[in-house]
């Protein structure tokens, strides 16, 4: 058994409102080496808190979140000289790296939330048995 993280993706159609609807789940493990993203929309579901939400844009964030993962996606924060309290320092473009910025806060329509762990042998299968569980 290896230990995991995930953030459950959540979609905020309207931040002031601070309402949501869970749309994914994004799964790291450094020592099983992996980080995936699945998601599923209910349309419904989101019309039913903003009936002007663009579905299809979060629909292609989520597509966005999963190029990510598959090292796919524009990480340009991810890589290069980064300041830090002790001067500067190399970062690289690694499945951490690429974890820290997706389960960072933004306030955006396609929000992670707090970030949570288990353990595992499985991350692929333990990744749709979240998203199961989680999002529908």
């Amino acid at each position: 058994m290896s230990g995991y993280q995930y953030v459950v993706l959540r979609c905020v159609p309207r931040v002031e409102r601070e309402e949501f609807v869970n749309v994914g789940v994004v799964l790291y493990s450094h020592a099983l080496d992996f980080l995936g993203s699945a998601s599923r929309v209910d349309d419904d579901r989101l019309r039913a808190l903003d009936a002007e939400v663009d579905v299809d844009g979060v629909r292609r964030a989520l597509r966005g979140v999963e190029e990510v993962c598959r090292g796919a996606g524009r990480l340009d924060l991810a890589v290069g000289s980064r300041a830090t309290a002790y001067g500067t320092r190399e970062a690289a473009d690694t499945l951490s790296t690429r974890f820290g910025l997706l389960r960072a806060p933004r306030s955006t329509v396609v929000q992670p939330g707090p970030v949570h762990g288990g353990v595992t042998t499985d991350p692929a299968g333990e990744l749709q048995r979240l998203v199961d569980a989680l999002v529908g």
